[in-house]
């Protein structure tokens, strides 16, 4: 028998009671009119008719998770996903399996008494290397939930924090969207969240004769850390701007970025003004915050397809840090060196200054899409506790607060090193949730007695989100570009409602948070003996520049305009909503992107970071 050509056996049994009999010819997915054929194979049997009936719909099950539950995943509701057996050790009867298209999921459906907030752990296994799902509560939202490799673990099955999520009175629905796919899915545990603990940070910090003023930035964050309230942030002076004509305020904190002063990014003539940014935020009264997309120092790809200027991504260069870092009389070891002397000099302008730094090196780099993430967790952390003594024990720079950006457990520098923690959050389009399975998985890696917060977020938390879930970030930086002047990410409308919330504090909110620590510090630059390259750096000329500091994670992407890190390059936009034609070095496609697609005269749109990310170039 076929259906509209899709053919299926039917199996005639031999009737001995009665003339006629029935057979189950299966399920076909019908529409509109359709075709049935029977031909003969065996032959020799007669068809009286043939009956077409609904395909009744699997029963919902629903599990009672009032007091705690667990919910195993093959009795949720399939959307192109099967039910798998064949890896051994799942609860149950099985375990979901094919999530390969984007919309697969499995839904489970969860009843609570009332209103509360529970913990939910996702049994899962990733025999195919790490994977992210996306989870949402009630049909919104979509949080990125990591699921760690278990290729090598003793068994393909564990378990992986996803947060909390709040159940509404009666029946929730919780879904597992694919995401980067290619996991199978076994059971969710939930349970209700315990009433949160007070934190046990203190105003330690780490580098000795920390400068008073950087004391006081410090305990100006901790001071209202688990008040419920949160403090602004926005990277580079464009997205200042735009938030002061658009919306009438003003962060508390400005991100910028040392990458223009990177030694293989001023070799092609990259200037920056990130330290006089700095330095005028501060003398508003403003929080400064930088990162460093360090672009390496040797070795750069540098063709038409990987230009120099993406020196900073692991496919942007072929620098070994695992291989530096065990030949420390190598020229690439003094190059590294070199360039981290490079940043601790615009570092020691702003200590000359009187100016502490939220100080966020290495960011991301459990991700391994940046270089100095690409060789594994050992030689990131060796090369961050360099960096931390080179900074601190030889420039004797007393103005940083150290900020670690990875949540992985096994990426972790110590706590001997690191005074903030923090995640940058990326979610699918829509989601202002927050970030809880992130928030939890960094309170349990510095044992609550570290700072969290969100150094870079694409879609801004929902402040009464925030206070719901008990979610007590330290503080957001929204990136710039389209994540903040367009209505993509954070509609105007939303923005507002942000900056408009009390919980939400923004320069207007800061005091006198510098106290008496405001007098000009008096530490001098160091007379250091910058480590030079024994041999001059051999790099290919390339006529194509930019100060773009794209990049992708799974779900989103974002661009840099590093309008305040480089004389080189411009912002994206400067209006509420995009433009028809998108300006040099504008973003101009990619995932998610809604903005314009055309790139103005004498620009092409490129896929510099395919899928994520194209440029007008």
């Amino acid at each position: 028998m076929s259906v509209n050509g899709v053919s299926s056996e039917v199996a005639i049994t031999n009737v001995t009671t009665s003339t006629w009999a029935t057979s189950q010819a299966g399920s076909f997915a019908l529409a509109a009119s359709n075709t049935i054929t029977l031909s003969n194979d065996w032959g020799w049997y007669f068809i009286d008719s043939i009956t077409v009936s609904p395909t009744p719909a699997a029963p919902v099950v629903v599990v009672d998770v009032t007091n705690g539950a667990k919910a195993e995943a093959e009795n949720g509701i399939f959307n192109g996903v099967t039910a798998g057996t064949t890896t051994a050790g799942y609860s149950g009867t099985g375990f979901v399996q094919g999530f390969d298209a984007a919309t697969d999921s499995v839904t489970i459906t969860l009843y609570s008494a009332k209103q509360a907030l529970y913990d939910v752990v996702v049994g899962y296994a990733a025999i195919y290397g790490e994977k992210q799902t996306s989870m949402s509560l009630n049909g919104a939202g979509g949080a990125n939930i990591v699921f760690a490799d278990t290729t090598a673990a003793a068994s393909p099955w564990a378990n992986a924090t996803a947060g909390q999520v709040l159940l509404d009175p009666g029946n929730n629905t919780i879904s597992f969207t694919t995401n980067w796919g290619w996991y199978f899915i076994d059971v969710v545990y939930v349970t209700p969240s315990p009433a949160p603990a007070p934190h046990q940070v203190t105003s330690s910090l780490v580098v000795p004769n920390i400068l008073p003023v950087a004391q006081a930035l410090f305990n100006k964050l901790l001071s209202k850390y688990g008040s419920g309230q949160i403090f602004s942030g926005q990277a580079d002076p464009g997205g200042v701007a735009w938030l002061e004509a658009n919306v009438d305020k003003t962060p508390a904190i400005i991100g910028l970025d040392m990458i223009e002063y990177s030694p293989s990014r001023v070799l092609y003539g990259s200037t920056s003004t990130a330290v006089e940014d700095a330095i005028a935020f501060d003398a508003r009264n403003g929080m400064v915050a930088f990162q460093w997309h360090w672009n390496a120092p040797s070795h750069l790809i540098n063709n038409d397809t990987v230009p120099w200027w993406k020196g900073f991504y692991s496919y942007g260069t072929t620098f070994n840090l695992t291989a530096v870092l065990a030949a420390p009389t190598s020229e690439d070891y003094a190059l590294m060196i070199s360039d981290m002397d490079a940043i601790a000099t615009q570092l020691l302008r702003l200590q000359a200054a009187n100016i502490p730094v939220l100080w966020r090196p290495l960011h991301e780099a459990d991700g391994t899409w940046f270089w100095w993430g690409a060789y594994g967790p050992e030689s990131c952390v060796a090369l961050y506790r360099l960096m931390y003594d080179r900074f601190t024990n030889h420039h004797k720079l007393r103005n940083l607060i150290w900020v670690w950006n990875s949540v992985t457990p096994s990426w972790y520098p110590g706590d001997d090193v690191v005074d903030i923690l923090g995640y940058d959050s990326y979610p699918p389009l829509g989601d202002h949730g927050p970030v809880s399975a992130q928030y939890q998985q960094l309170i349990a890696l510095g044992k609550d007695k570290k700072l969290v917060t969100l150094p870079e977020v694409g879609n801004i938390p929902d402040p009464d989100i925030l206070k719901l879930y008990h979610a007590d970030w330290s503080y957001f930086v929204t990136w710039n570009g389209e994540f903040i002047e367009t209505e993509t990410y954070n509609p105007l409308v939303f923005k507002q409602k942000v900056y408009n919330d009390p919980t939400v504090l923004k320069l207007t909110d800061l005091g006198n948070w510098k106290g008496s620590a405001t007098s000009t510090s008096s530490a001098k630059p160091s007379s250091t003996s910058t480590i030079k390259p024994t041999s001059s750096s051999t790099f290919v000329t390339s006529t194509s520049k930019s100060s773009s500091t794209s990049k992708a994670s799974s779900s989103s992407t974002k661009s840099s305009s590093a309008s305040s890190t480089s004389k080189t390059s411009s912002a994206t936009s400067s209006s509420g909503s995009a433009a028809a034609t998108q300006v040099h070095w504008g973003q101009c496609g990619g995932s998610n992107w809604a903005g314009p697609t055309v790139c103005e005269a004498g620009t092409t749109c490129v896929a510099v970071s395919p899928p994520w990310y194209s440029q007008c170039l």
